[in-house]
């Protein structure tokens, strides 16, 4: 009695490693617990943590989709030629992302990288940028006319706002806020750049959009971000050049036929 009694222990002491290797038996088949940790990362990954409850609903998730596994395979659709280029598809996806992960990792952006290139940005954008008003009309007759008004006494701002065919500044009495004069057409900032604080055109500038009158209101030294403030995406947009570069050298390597 006690022989039988010793060999069902030990039995169940066996069975403990297998238990903990699987998360669930389904028909006499395991789900390996590694199947519902590679889940519980991606749970992880998204921002939200994994509680008992999460947990419970990976387990029913695996037990499910293993119960649809089973189904599908009695019926030998994992014989299709549909389901097995889908599968070729996915493991080309999977693959791929792996490659990029690992290429990304080894070919971290360094600080010195990031410096380099914040400082590229400060050196092509430095310089002064402008606050103008601008009233956009269709003929030079009107805008001589706007421009005769003006000098008159006439409020900008209120032509602006009746006259101006430029919806995005139009109802804002004219106001471009402040930018870079190389943001606007040539014509708009070279007559623009040549104007002091307060100071309008009295002569109407033709454009591809039509006739301007341009007052500038202020005039300061660009305001550029900081290197933290950029840093974050000073360096996704570098890790995306060397994966494009990566993807270029090995594309140009290929023996394509």
């Amino acid at each position: 009695m006690k022989k039988h009694i010793i060999g069902a222990a030990l039995a169940s002491l066996l069975a403990l490693p297998a238990l903990a290797q699987n998360i669930a038996i389904v028909n006499g088949k395991a789900i390996p617990t590694s199947r519902a940790d590679a889940l519980k990362k991606q749970v992880e990954a998204s921002g939200q943590a994994v509680t008992p409850e999460i947990m419970a609903k990976i387990k029913d998730e695996l037990i499910t989709r293993e119960i649809f596994m089973q189904e599908a395979k009695k019926r030998a659709l994992d014989a299709t030629d549909e389901y097995k280029n889908q599968l070729e598809l996915a493991r080309q996806s999977i693959l791929i992302r792996t490659l990029l992960a690992d290429v990304q990792k080894k070919s971290a952006v360094s600080d010195a990288e990031i410096q380099a290139e914040y400082d590229k940005f400060v050196k092509e954008n430095a310089g002064q940028e402008i606050r103008s008003r601008h009233i956009l009309v269709e003929t030079e007759a009107q805008a001589k006319d706007l421009i005769a008004q003006i000098s008159k006494g006439a409020k900008f701002e209120d032509l602006a706002k009746k006259h101006s065919k430029d919806p995005g500044s139009g109802a804002n009495g004219g106001d471009l806020d402040w930018a870079n004069p190389a943001g606007f057409v040539p014509e708009f900032s070279a007559a623009m750049v040549k104007l002091g604080k307060g100071q309008m055109t009295d002569a109407p500038v033709k454009s591809q959009f039509g006739w301007h009158i341009i007052r500038v209101e202020d005039i300061r030294e660009t305001q550029l971000p900081k290197l933290d403030e950029v840093k974050a995406q000073i360096t996704q947009q570098l890790q995306q050049q060397k994966l494009a570069k990566f993807q270029d050298d090995l594309r140009a390597k290929a023996k394509i036929q």
